[in-house]
């Protein structure tokens, strides 16, 4: 295997943080997994509402039968472990920066701040514009490309070929979504998703950690788009806060699965209907662990707000509206450096009750 991350200092989280390092078994109430199949004895009403379901009470659900083939999960895994076991130097070859954010990187940046990973990201429509800046009035774009590797063969055609599918089984999931609130063109809000969409792909490697008890692969966060679609291999690790209590509740493999989670896209647009919910990564002693989620954003042109057929006189809306490609450039640009602000999140365009 290539370089392994080195422990430091910087690793440590604050004791609230670190995670308990219960069995999967332990806990009895499970994240819902729903079969995205129909049937004669399955209508589309019964899947809409379960999705329904899992998304209010969860903000996470599992999906099987889902369209995609296991096969080409099974390449992308290959290709993934083949890429991250070069060693450092290559793989530093196509490192993301400042101006580009796509390509590899080793969980640290200028901020000090790492997780106990690497990381290979990819857009899904190569050459994607944002804003160059989060500034309201600043009107200038800057594209961001994809950096492929020379080795191994093959790497970028298997990469596109599962965005290709991951955005068929996005749309899919979107529409559902949609009808599950009762919006009345259910693919009405396909239109966010048009040919400048900012969506990208991540492959993720987090090595054998020696103290798991205090560090994070992913520390606690929520995912600023509109859905997340994540594989993950059987050695597991995502925790999702549960919203009935606060625990934090492990999300158990399932074979050819894929974990959706709500982003705080969909939360805006729904009115706090639906919500977008903290989850984080704990890292395994013995065992290297790969998942691969894609994050379904918005074109960076398009306005987020509470949809107009969700509220009215007894809901109104609880956000102001912003500009998705704006809120994308402020959470990409504090990846690099520390802001003069804090580090924006959707609460910031939350209105006053």
């Amino acid at each position: 295997m290539g370089e392994t991350l080195a422990m430091d200092s910087t690793f440590i989280q604050p004791i609230e943080h670190r995670p308990k390092l219960e069995p999967l078994d332990s806990l009895d109430e499970q994240v819902p997994t729903i079969d995205l199949s129909i049937s004669l004895s399955r209508t589309t009403h019964q899947l809409v509402s379960e999705i329904a379901s899992a998304c209010q009470n969860w903000g996470f659900f599992q999906v099987i039968n889902h369209g995609v083939s296991h096969e080409l999960l099974a390449r992308v895994e290959k290709a993934a472990r083949l890429f991250f076991d070069q060693p450092m130097e290559e793989k530093r070859k196509v490192k993301r920066d400042a101006a580009n954010a796509m390509g590899f990187h080793d969980g640290e940046n200028t901020k000090n701040v790492r997780d106990w990973k690497e990381v290979f990201d990819f857009l899904v429509k190569d050459g994607t514009l944002i804003p160059a800046s989060h500034e309201p009035n600043d009107k200038e774009l800057r594209v961001l490309c994809n950096q492929w590797p020379q080795y191994p063969s093959g790497f970028r055609e298997t990469c596109e070929e599962y965005a290709r599918e991951l955005e068929l089984l996005a749309h899919k999931l979107l529409r559902l979504i949609s009808l599950s609130l009762g919006l009345a063109g259910a693919d009405g809000l396909k239109g966010y998703f048009n040919d400048e969409q900012t969506s990208l792909v991540r492959l993720n490697h987090y090595p054998p950690c020696p103290s798991p008890d205090l560090v994070l692969g992913v520390g606690r966060h929520k995912d600023a788009g509109a859905l997340t679609i994540l594989a993950q291999d059987g050695v597991g690790g995502l925790q999702v806060k549960r919203k009935s209590d606060g625990e934090w509740i492990p999300v158990k493999p399932i074979p050819n699965a894929y974990i959706v989670n709500i982003g705080d896209v969909v939360q805006v647009w729904s009115n706090d209907k639906y919500e977008s919910v903290e989850h984080r990564v704990v890292v395994n002693t013995e065992k290297e662990r790969f998942s691969f989620p894609f994050f379904f954003f918005p074109a960076h042109h398009m306005m987020v707000k509470p949809l107009e057929e969700l509220v009215n006189e007894q809901n109104p809306p609880k956000y102001r509206e912003y500009n998705f490609g704006k809120f994308f450039a402020s959470r990409n640009r504090s990846d690099f450096q520390k802001q003069k602000v804090e580090n924006i999140q959707i609460d910031h365009f939350r209105l006053p009750l």
